[in-house]
C-alpha cells in the first residue's frame, strides 16, 4: 500500500474522531455525572499513556522505581516541571549505577 492512502486514512480518522462529539452532542450536557465523567478523560488517558512508558524506559525496574518516586515527591511540593524532570532521570541515573 502506498504511504498517501496510510495518511489518509489516519487523517480522516483524526477528523472523525474530532468532529463526532460535536455532532452528537449539539446541547450543553446537564448531567453532572456525565460532565464529571468527561472532565477526568484526558488525565486518565495521559496516565494510560504514561505510566508504562516510565517503568519501561529505563530497562531497568528498580531505576524507574526511583526516578518515578523522586518525580512524585517532588512534584508534590509543587517544584518547577524541569527541576522534577531533571532531578528524576539524575537519580534514575545514579540507580543504574548501583550493582543490585
Amino acid at each position: 500500500m502506498s504511504i498517501a492512502l496510510y495518511i489518509a486514512v489516519m487523517a480522516i480518522a483524526t477528523y472523525l474522531v474530532r468532529v463526532i462529539p460535536f455532532t452528537a452532542f449539539r446541547k450543553k450536557i446537564k448531567s453532572r455525572f456525565f460532565r464529571s465523567f468527561l472532565y477526568y478523560i484526558p488525565y486518565a488517558v495521559l496516565s494510560a499513556m504514561t505510566i508504562p512508558t516510565i517503568f519501561y524506559s529505563t530497562g531497568n525496574f528498580f531505576t524507574a522505581i526511583a526516578g518515578t518516586v523522586v518525580a512524585v515527591i517532588l512534584a508534590y511540593f509543587k517544584l518547577p516541571l524541569i527541576v522534577v524532570a531533571l532531578a528524576a532521570s539524575a537519580v534514575a541515573l545514579i540507580a543504574g549505577y548501583i550493582p543490585i
